[in-house]
């Protein structure tokens, strides 16, 4: 839900709990209230509190974006239209906003409850950083010997030498996407979290905005197959891809993932490299069935500005289907990061034939980023999709022990 819709609706709600309080002024002798003919007894002006506090409370934690606010949503619901009912004749108008509260409440219970993809994502990528553990030792200067000169030098940049292997990271993202050059952008806040090792995988959660309507979109690469879903309202699907397509495709963005945002997870990443030229260098990335290349290029202070691969697949706008086009990733804005040196601003590009040509699809902003976070058990904690900021996602996020 977009920030003004949820406070117009949170609006709305709190004048409709705050009427609810003249039901309650007049059960409870508080105050004559002319306009409410029929009579209310002692116990039907607690009632009415009851329904007026609820309703509030809903406004309170819808305005504020609180977890647990379709839940409320609900109960405010039920409270509102029972003491509606007992004075049918005076109230009967709310009933149009407790409709409003019933769509609130499956509307949050659609994008939040256990079924939604918030909850799934949740489940698979605590489940993946509790099935990764961690990996020991720290990154050396003999660790970056195999590698190709320009290769090396962009992850001793990084900070990787003397800091603690990685082997995943949480992150969260905003910025802006579109399917076609052609397209208005849609805005976006988005969260991932991803292993590697032996079953690298990747869980990478989207909540967009298309024409005032949130759109959530899930992508899950698990053991090789990888999966996208997409949802407007949580409620109607506008995609569902996987497929050998998807698989390959996603095994190009791990790969991607890999050296722009954790660099130091490249002395024991499962690819081969050679040099291209004095600042560029290609590599080939193996994951299961599948092998990836890509041409990683950097400027003369050896940072990474470019990723470029023709072994992605670009999805139809409802990934029905893929079409092989080259893909890049120009890359800038470098910061620290709990003491790594990471690209901070990323675009995505399609290589299109003419007439559309080449053009950026992805906006993107890396906001917060934690390396090798530890759960408790098999859950970890996350901020919600639409609520993400830096410092919200390292509060959130159980790091018993971090690498970062």
């Amino acid at each position: 839900m977009t920030t003004w819709l949820r406070v117009v609706v949170a609006a709305v709600l709190l004048v409709h709990g705050l009427i609810h309080l003249l039901g309650a002024a007049k059960g409870l002798g508080w105050a004559q209230v002319a306009q409410l003919k029929e009579p209310i007894s002692s116990a039907g002006g607690w009632a009415w509190l009851a329904a007026a506090a609820a309703v509030v409370l809903t406004s309170a934690l819808l305005a504020t974006a609180r977890s647990g606010w379709w839940v409320a949503a609900a109960v405010a619901a039920l409270l509102s239209q029972a003491v509606i009912v007992t004075s049918w004749s005076d109230a009967k108008a709310g009933s149009a906003a407790n409709v409003l509260l019933v769509v609130v409440a499956t509307y949050g219970f659609a994008a939040y409850g256990p079924t939604s993809y918030t909850a799934q994502w949740q489940r698979g990528a605590s489940q993946a950083l509790a099935e990764a553990g961690e990996r020991s030792g720290q990154v050396t200067e003999s660790d970056l010997a195999a590698l190709p000169a320009p290769l090396a030098a962009y992850v001793r940049r990084s900070g990787a030498v003397g800091a603690p292997r990685v082997n995943s990271y949480y992150a969260t993202f905003h910025g802006r996407i579109r399917s076609r050059a052609d397209q208005p952008w849609m805005s976006f806040s988005a969260q991932q979290v991803s292993t590697y090792g032996a079953s690298p995988s990747r869980y990478f959660l989207m909540g967009a905005t298309r024409g005032g309507l949130p759109v959530a979109v899930l992508h899950e690469f698990t053991d090789g197959a990888a999966s996208m879903r997409g949802k407007i309202l949580s409620l109607l699907p506008i995609m569902n891809a996987s497929g050998a397509e998807m698989d390959r495709g996603e095994t190009v963005t791990l790969f991607n993932d890999l050296v722009v945002l954790a660099p130091a997870a490249i002395v024991d990443a499962p690819a081969t490299w050679s040099v291209a030229s004095a600042s560029s260098v290609r590599g080939s990335f193996t994951n299961g069935s599948q092998t990836v290349s890509a041409t990683l290029v950097f400027d003369q202070d050896h940072a990474l500005i470019d990723f470029i691969s023709d072994d992605r697949l670009r999805a139809s706008p409802n990934a029905s289907s893929f079409t092989r086009q080259r893909w890049s990733t120009p890359i800038a804005g470098y910061r620290q990061f709990g003491g790594r040196h990471v690209a901070g601003l990323a675009e995505a590009h399609w290589h299109a034939p003419s007439p559309e040509g080449e053009f950026s699809y992805v906006e993107l902003t890396l906001d917060h980023i934690t390396y090798n976070p530890v759960c408790a058990g098999t859950k970890a904690t996350f901020t919600r999709v639409g609520q993400v900021t830096s410092a919200g996602a390292s509060r959130v996020l159980a790091t018993a022990s971090t690498s970062r």
